[in-house]
């Protein structure tokens, strides 16, 4: 009989300053059990740090994926949790809205942020099948917030430069590490 123990791996999460995130994601070639394993503590680092979108990069993994969780966001109890592979944001609406958004690379920064506000995205699954969902509101912000992180962008890369000038404080402290978080973040 084979048991199952499944330990729970937290991984520093990387933050503004840190290279790998202004590096291009790499293409994903085959799921392996490797690459399952990345996802799962992926998973972990998340929902740890009360985040809702996670991409590779921001644990430290040079994969082209990320995760979305929004059962914890009023109206998405049911929503099953997604593993986007190699996605691509093959549509999106001329239609914007602005809200509210916040980084687990960027801790203590919420800012106003533009972006479309329906979206088609193709990825492919953990089975290595294929998919392709249409998205809008929260689901395709986040779907977009985390798709900027694998092309090596970040929120202030969305602000005007007045408000990027703003954060500038915010951001130089973050890039020192003088800020005050409850996850685990890496050394710089």
């Amino acid at each position: 009989m084979l048991i199952r123990i499944n330990i729970m791996a937290i991984i520093p999460i990387t933050v503004y300053g840190d290279k790998i995130l202004r590096q291009k994601a790499q293409s994903v070639k085959a799921v392996s059990d490797e690459l399952i394993g990345k996802i799962r503590n992926m998973f972990d680092t998340m929902r740890n740090a009360k985040g809702i979108g996670l991409a590779a990069n921001q644990v430290g993994f040079r994969e082209s994926l990320f995760l979305v969780d929004l059962q914890g966001i009023e109206g998405y109890e049911k929503f099953k949790p997604l593993v986007l592979i190699n996605p691509e944001i093959i549509l999106h609406s001329d239609e914007v809205s602005v809200m509210e958004e916040g980084c687990l690379s960027l801790p203590s920064i919420r800012v106003d942020v533009e972006r479309a506000e329906k979206i088609k995205v193709r990825f492919i699954n953990t089975d290595e099948k294929e998919e392709e969902i249409e998205a809008d509101d929260l689901l395709a912000r986040v779907i977009l917030h985390e798709y900027d992180h694998l092309i090596g962008k970040m929120i202030p890369d969305r602000v005007a430069e007045d408000v990027k000038k703003q954060l500038s404080k915010e951001l130089s402290n973050i890039m020192n590490r003088e800020i005050e978080i409850d996850y685990p973040i890496t050394k710089g």
